[in-house]
């Protein structure tokens, strides 16, 4: 479903070559296409999308599939901070909205994209509102997996914590509805700027979340639930859960 909303944002999708838990994970091939290429079309009648990437194989990869690409650094310690290289090339002015989609989302819907926007529009002249987030409500079983990472909310539906680990711990009786955070982030390009000034955070390296360099420098991070069949793609099997579902 196209969005009445082109023109108003751009799309960024970081691409990493060298995963340390999947290495070419955004090469990978759903259907003959690769991931990463997948992703972008997901979300490419929404508004302009650019993947950023550390590898010229994935620049070639995007160039053939007429998806604009911009080569950048190595070294950066997330994918944001990737992101904000490639907008520095761009050029982009510091009120425009940038929509960060994981690289590893291929079946991603416009109308999460379109949420996620929508909180970002909403909060984009608050300083204290630094990220802009989704989740998902999912099962008790499904919080077990670290892949997926659980955040816990405020009654404004502000981020209190991310974290791998089964969150909030239910002590004295069962609970099923965590919320599972979804790998999509929605910045001003102002607040990308104040995001990449911050010095990483310990509890980013520990957990390996780049959203709580955000919370642990004293930002908060802005969410919103969603409704998804999407799902993230961080080892081969769920490459292999995404080829099927693909063939659905």
């Amino acid at each position: 479903m196209a969005l009445n909303i082109k023109g108003l944002f751009m799309i960024i999708i970081p691409a990493r070559i060298g995963s340390s838990r999947f290495p070419n994970k955004v090469l990978a091939d759903i259907g003959g296409i690769p991931m990463v290429v997948r992703t972008a079309m997901a979300v490419y009648d929404i508004d302009r999308v650019v993947i950023a990437t550390d590898s010229h194989e994935v620049i070639k990869i995007a160039e053939a599939h007429n998806i604009e690409a911009v080569i950048t650094s190595q070294n950066h310690q997330s994918g944001t901070d990737r992101i904000y290289e490639a907008v520095q090339k761009l050029g982009l002015k510091d009120d425009e909205i940038i929509i960060n989609v994981q690289g590893d989302e291929p079946f991603i819907e416009t109308e999460v994209v379109q949420a996620v926007y929508d909180l970002t529009k909403e909060n984009k002249d608050n300083k204290h509102i630094m990220m802009n987030s989704c989740y998902k409500t999912i099962t008790n079983p499904e919080a077990d997996d670290p892949n997926i990472v659980k955040v816990v909310t405020d009654s404004n539906h502000i981020a209190l914590y991310f974290s791998r680990a089964k969150v909030p711990y239910p002590r004295d009786h069962h609970f099923d509805s965590y919320k599972g955070h979804l790998g999509i982030y929605g910045f001003t390009v102002r607040s990308l700027e104040k995001f990449c000034m911050l010095s990483p955070a310990p509890l980013e390296n520990i957990e390996k979340l780049e959203q709580l360099r955000a919370l642990y420098h004293g930002y908060k991070v802005a969410m919103t639930e969603v409704h998804t069949e999407s799902f993230g793609i961080d080892t081969p099997e769920d490459l292999e859960k995404a080829i099927k579902h693909h063939r659905l």
